[in-house]
């Protein structure tokens, strides 16, 4: 009966399909296509051997201390060149370090949204995302996806009739569907926050993780261009271009909302880990993350590829999926009707796991889609894992 205490906003709550499902990648012989987990072969090693060896010997008593809200200064002022370098003027003061692009979207939220509170997403849109904004009780709005993101026009439809509060996107290699919002469309989606007063939540964790040679500027550049600063606000991550066990995200805020955000994360966990910190400023000051980041991109555009050929060599009369220009994942739609999150079972007596699309949706979800991320396994497994993928079907 002690149940009957439990807050009524996490009664609904359902545990993250992906977070379930890396308990069986663990199992002997799994190869996972599941989770967005970075390849631990390309971590540089040598490079965060140097930084701890940095930190302890330089900055021990401000690893080991605690720390300020806001983030440790150097590593700060590390973020606001690095966010220079993509577009992004911000001083150390509108930058708060959090534990993970994760923390950046749990503290947004709590700062931002009341309960009924109209949050619109992609469709689909970030498994975790949702999660966050089912805790928070907002009311969820999605609108739909193409080939170059989020279809601006259908949100400019539902503008016309609600009031939105804020509106959520990965534009750059989103997450599941690894698409780029295309310039028209994010110059018209600033001009609606504008217009239409709400905010935009601009999450990238992806962007530098380019097989292009393109340049996409980001929303919160385009909003500085467009006046309507303060209208964006940008989180990214070192968890997919440095370590992700650093757990070291950060958040541009703008100044209405910066000193309200850094007491909610005050009462959250006081500050994210002044080691991590320490060790992300001392690897930033190494200047090896630019080579550091083109490593990963080539490595990951080679995967991407590969899994594409087998894929349309194997299940092409099956399946059909967007070709990725970046990022970590494939998404994938099968041509006829057809239940992935059944299908699993399946595929897991092969061999093989996936992510299956439904859980990505807020609504009206499309259960023939498949999420595949090609970062982790190997082009040996790649293959291996289409081959069990094609002998699993009905």
């Amino acid at each position: 009966m002690l149940q009957q205490h439990l807050a009524k906003r996490v009664e609904a709550l359902k545990p993250s399909a992906i977070r379930e499902l890396l308990k069986h990648s663990k199992m002997p012989g799994v190869i996972s296509l599941g989770g967005g987990i970075p390849s631990p072969e390309l971590f540089d090693r040598t490079g965060l051997e140097m930084a701890t060896d940095k930190v302890m010997k330089g900055h021990f008593l401000d690893a080991f201390q605690y720390g300020l809200s806001e983030g440790f200064p150097p590593l700060r002022e590390a973020i606001s060149e690095l966010c220079r370098g993509r577009g992004i003027t911000a001083g150390i003061d509108n930058i708060l370090v959090t534990s993970g692009s994760q923390q950046s979207l749990d503290l947004l939220v709590r700062t931002l949204v009341n309960p009924g509170d109209k949050v619109v997403v992609e469709r689909p849109t970030y498994l975790a995302a949702l999660q966050v904004l089912q805790l928070s009780q907002a009311d969820i709005r999605s609108v739909g996806t193409d080939k170059d993101g989020m279809i601006v026009d259908e949100l400019e439809i539902l503008l016309q009739s609600q009031s939105v509060k804020m509106v959520y996107i990965v534009p750059t290699f989103g997450n599941p569907g690894g698409v780029v919002l295309s310039d028209a469309r994010r110059r018209k989606l600033v001009e609606l926050a504008k217009q239409y007063n709400f905010v935009i939540i601009e999450d990238d964790p992806y962007g530098e993780i380019n097989f292009t040679d393109q340049t996409f500027k980001t929303l919160y550049q385009h909003a500085a261009e467009a006046g309507a600063d303060g209208h964006v606000i940008y989180t990214s991550t070192f968890s997919k271009i440095l370590a992700p066990g650093l757990r070291v995200g950060w958040v541009v805020l703008p100044d209405w909302i910066r000193q309200k955000a850094a007491i909610v994360k005050q009462a959250t966990d006081l500050h994210t880990s002044a080691q991590s910190q320490a060790m992300a400023a001392s690897y930033l000051s190494l200047n090896r993350l630019a080579d550091q980041i083109g490593m990963i991109r080539e490595a990951y555009r080679d995967k991407c590829h590969f899994l594409a050929e087998q894929m349309n060599r194997e299940l092409g009369e099956h399946i059909t999926f967007h070709m990725p220009q970046g990022g970590m994942f494939l998404w994938a739609t099968f041509r006829y009707d057809f239940d992935t999150t059944a299908w699993l079972s399946r595929t897991l007596e092969e061999g093989v796991v996936y992510v299956p699309g439904e859980f990505f949706y807020s609504d009206n979800a499309d259960k023939r889609t498949l999420r595949l991320s090609y970062a982790t396994p190997t082009r040996s497994e790649l293959e291996q894992a289409v081959a069990r993928l094609k002998k699993a079907l009905p």
